[in-house]
């Protein structure tokens, strides 16, 4: 059986590491290697995550370290949300997978140059890697097939400011290169894991109920961000917003309201830092006052304001299962 190629860019925390899990349990893909770059973790951390997570799946998958630090800003890491590990403070054990030779920047550019127009780019955390492989062979960005990128907020509110997605606000800079790249990109903003999207507490209970090794996984390393979702963002319930993204770039039928737009990244505003903005109405460029070179641009991304939920949850069951 055909399967499809995927690369997998990543700050391995918590629900970055179900959505390596629904990668590598995916029956039609095949996960060519995961690339690991500062973010929720430091990138020593995330590594640790996503080889015990490849190791927990059965798979061999190489883990390249990527960037240590974004391009033009201090690192700001997100402990405080996923746990002193990143995985909900379960302390799992260290992998016997050990990680890969060589640099993520090379490892991405390697691999999307050998499978060229065959590869899907699955980007969990800060573009920080993605956008420096563009800048040392600018060409890749025309060799990826899809680029699904979890990060944004498409015209709401974000979760690190009121206007910005902690993946972009981390590395605005390095979000704009990728986001102007011309690579074939859609965008999966946090909005999309909220609301429907959600686990409920019924749901989680049905997860458990599965047992399997890759469910209690899944629901235990995401217990600490469960709280936070519940008591601080206001959800419903699980919001799984990296699996969430995963589950467009397996199944993209998922997306149940989506469209094309011009989409760049605020890198200078005092109170808008990371911001996507998102050009949802058309309205740049229709005015003969609009003059400046963004203004003129064609839309670049797919962006997926929201799931169906019911296939969403499905797609994950399978996976756990």
């Amino acid at each position: 059986m055909y399967k499809r190629k995927m690369l997998i860019d990543t700050d391995t925390a918590s629900d970055d590491a179900v959505a390596i899990l629904m990668a590598h349990r995916y029956p039609d893909i095949e996960p060519l290697a995961v690339t690991v770059v500062s973010g929720n973790m430091r990138v020593e951390d995330g590594s640790r995550n996503a080889r015990y997570t490849i190791e927990l799946c059965g798979a061999q998958t190489p883990v390249y370290l990527g960037c240590e630090r974004p391009m033009l800003r201090e690192p700001v890491h997100a402990y405080w949300y996923h746990g002193s590990d990143g995985m909900g403070g379960m302390n799992y054990p260290e992998p016997k997978l050990r990680a890969a030779n060589g640099h993520a920047i090379e490892a991405l550019i390697e691999n999307i140059r050998a499978h060229e127009n065959d590869v899907i780019l699955v980007t969990l955390g800060p573009l920080t890697n993605v956008a420096s492989a563009l800048l040392r062979a600018p060409e890749i960005a025309k060799m990826v097939s899809r680029c699904i990128v979890m990060g944004g907020a498409a015209n709401v509110v974000g979760n690190v400011t009121p206007a910005a997605e902690y993946n972009i606000w981390c590395d605005p800079e390095a979000a704009r290169i990728v986001f102007r790249s011309g690579m074939n990109l859609e965008m999966v903003g946090w909005e999309a894991g909220r609301g429907a999207a959600a686990l409920t507490d019924q749901e989680i209970a049905a997860v458990y109920a599965f047992n399997t090794p890759f469910a209690k996984f899944a629901m235990e390393c995401n217990a600490h961000a469960l709280q936070l979702a519940k008591h601080w963002q206001g959800d419903p319930g699980m919001t799984l917003h990296d699996p969430t993204a995963m589950a467009v770039a397996l199944d993209p039928s998922i997306s149940k309201r989506r469209g094309k737009y011009r989409v760049d990244v605020e890198t200078r505003g005092e109170l808008t830092r990371g911001m996507t903005v998102v050009d949802e109405r058309h309205t740049v460029g229709t005015q003969a006052y609009f003059t400046d070179e963004w203004a003129v641009r064609q839309p670049n991304v797919l962006t997926h304001h929201e799931l169906d939920a019911a296939k969403w949850k499905a797609l994950l069951y399978q996976c756990l299962r």
